[in-house]
């Protein structure tokens, strides 16, 4: 009777795991967002759309620029970290698309986490309103509401963006972590299986 080999056993690929300060980065960076979005488009509709200009009003423009401050400082450190030591090796499961997605996905969060609170600097630099709870930011523009407003719009329009971004990426971790089970949210939890 001829012998039959058995196909050899392999392992899955290994899953590498975000480093706990990439991760303290990415989740610190949530944590602001998270407070940041829904502050900076409810202000918005206090301010603009019913009007009402009063201390609980200023007291979110304020906490948003603020916010918008740290939030540059966190995610300027994180993206030096990045560059000087990389990322993991992408998930082992994923299809092509799916990591040029990924990755076009997490460089735009990157652009627009800097470009943002940058616009934000400028528009309240020009329109004159740039000492969050009298804290004074540095300015080296002089007073422009038109400019300002024009900054105002783009800003707006690029928090739109990253909201819709965020969600995107929110709603493929979850789908990756409860769809199809693989390690893709938990490498950035540190928990692969």
């Amino acid at each position: 009777m001829p012998r039959t080999t058995a196909a050899p056993v392999t392992s899955p690929p290994a899953v590498e795991v975000y480093s706990a300060r990439a991760r303290m980065y990415h989740w610190i960076t949530v944590a602001l967002i998270a407070i940041q979005i829904p502050v900076g488009f409810y202000m918005v509709w206090r301010g603009s759309t019913l009007n009402i200009w009063d201390g609980l009003t200023n007291t979110l423009y304020d906490t948003h620029k603020l916010v918008g401050v740290l939030i540059f400082f966190l995610v300027l450190a994180r993206l030096v970290y990045r560059l000087r030591n990389g990322a993991p090796a992408d998930e082992p499961t994923l299809e092509p698309w799916q990591k040029t997605v990924s990755h076009l996905t997490h460089w735009m969060l990157y652009a627009l986490l800097l470009l943002l609170p940058i616009g934000g600097y400028l528009g309240v630099a020009y329109y004159g309103a740039a000492a969050p709870f009298g804290l004074q930011l540095p300015v080296f523009v002089a007073k422009n509401e038109a400019t300002a407003n024009a900054i105002f719009f783009i800003h707006k329009l690029g928090g739109l963006l990253i909201t819709l971004l965020i969600a995107m990426h929110v709603g493929a971790a979850l789908y990756h972590h409860l769809v199809r089970k693989d390690n893709v949210l938990r490498r950035m939890i540190g928990r692969p299986r």
